[in-house]
């Protein structure tokens, strides 16, 4: 049980761990979907630019 506000971000002298771990974790499930899309639409392009036959099946 923490007695005040400091002590819950202290986590018991582990805050920066906790902390910094959420904070990583937070930017990973953030950048993932990104990144995919930025892949995907890098792909399309380039299968665009070699003359493939556009099915319509992966766009959005």
């Amino acid at each position: 049980m923490w007695n005040s506000a400091s002590d819950f971000l202290a986590m018991g002298g582990y805050g920066l761990y906790v902390w910094g771990s959420m904070g990583a974790c937070l930017l990973v499930c953030i950048m993932e979907p990104v990144t995919l899309n930025l892949k995907r639409r890098a792909l399309l392009s380039e299968a665009r630019e070699q003359g493939a036959p556009d099915t319509g099946q992966f766009e959005s």
